[in-house]
């Protein structure tokens, strides 16, 4: 199972060593468009709607980042990626960011040679099944057949989990978020293991959600966020930066409704630095003085992209949690931006 998750770390790293040889923040301007690598549709995170426009948690970073570049949140072409293909699509050029639920793991960052530019969720994975199967903790699983994406870091951490407590399964592989639901309402697997966020997620989808239950355990660390290829540190800057002016934003009571109001100036240096009336923010990486602003106008700080996506409010329902701002008690910190 290792050997799924490394497959072809060579070859990614050569591509990506090619393709950030020309500044990328040059090609998206020259190409007037991000090309943004997202999931193949996870809602909530990162799903075409009924009128084929893309939305989403992850989807909002794309946006984010376009409206710094290029000035329009819209000015993005959103590429489906699997688990598997993800990486090759970064390494080669085809995608200029990867915005879908990705663990930053120490193999991707230094071997595969890809820059995580952040952590806009943090995660861990989990366990779903049928109400009706009476389970109510992941070790009384013993024998049963779990549907898991290949290509993915919880397919180690799945067999990691079943070797400690000593009990054995059998793995139904997919490629999908949406092969594996069409399979596990099938019952062609007892379990679905990958990100809580994501069992959230699909579990919101289903015809009857409270047939279904969230196991309490938690087994892994997953910080999901943004990534970009090694090589090209003024565009992985942008990528940094954006996510985290998104951040900053909420914790310094920045939103949407009242942005243009505070781009006029404010009595708080920060917040006129992020939104470009004072000091030279944007000129130290290539872009004008309103980048940060346009960032937050796209779809909102931090918490309005959370609460609008995958909030309490929303069918996904995921409270904040680990992504609460850090004097909330959460792990959301921004750097200074000074």
């Amino acid at each position: 199972m290792k050997k799924t998750v490394f497959i072809g770390a060579l070859t990614v790293a050569g591509l990506a060593a090619g393709a950030a040889a020309a500044g990328t923040m040059d090609d998206v301007k020259t190409r007037g468009k991000l090309n943004c690598g997202v999931t193949t549709g996870l809602v909530g995170f990162a799903a075409p709607d009924a009128s084929g426009e893309w939305k989403g948690f992850d989807v909002a970073v794309c946006r984010a980042v376009a409206a710094a570049v290029l000035g329009d949140p819209a000015a993005v072409e959103f590429v489906p990626t699997t688990g598997k293909t993800r990486f090759t699509a970064l390494a080669s050029g085809e995608v200029d960011l990867l915005a879908r639920n990705t663990t930053w793991t120490f193999s991707r960052d230094v071997d595969l040679k890809f820059t995580f530019t952040g952590v806009n969720y943090y995660d861990g994975q989990g366990f779903m099944v049928p109400k009706e199967l009476g389970v109510s903790s992941a070790k009384d699983l013993d024998g049963a057949t779990v549907c898991i994406q290949t290509g993915t870091t919880t397919e180690l951490n799945l067999a990691d989990f079943f070797r400690a407590n000593n009990i054995s399964y059998e793995p139904v592989p997919i490629e999908t978020n949406a092969e594996a639901q069409q399979q596990y309402l099938a019952g062609a697997c007892d379990v679905y293991t990958t990100d809580a966020s994501g069992l959230a997620a699909t579990r919101a989808t289903f015809e009857n959600p409270a047939d279904h239950v969230l196991l309490p355990e938690i087994i892994s660390k997953e910080p999901l966020g943004p990534l970009v290829r090694h090589g090209d540190d003024e565009w992985a800057d942008i990528v940094r930066w954006t996510l985290y002016a998104l951040v900053a934003a909420e914790e310094m009571g920045i939103s949407s409704a009242n942005v243009e109001e505070l781009s006029k100036g404010t009595n708080n240096p920060e917040i006129n630095r992020i939104l470009g009336t004072e000091g030279n923010l944007g000129e130290m990486f290539g872009l004008d003085a309103e980048w940060a602003k346009r960032a937050i106008m796209a779809g909102g700080n931090y918490g309005e992209v959370f609460a609008t996506n995958i909030g309490e409010n929303t069918p996904i329902g995921l409270a904040r949690g680990l992504n609460a701002q850090w004097k909330d008690g959460g792990l959301q910190y921004a750097p200074p931006f000074r």
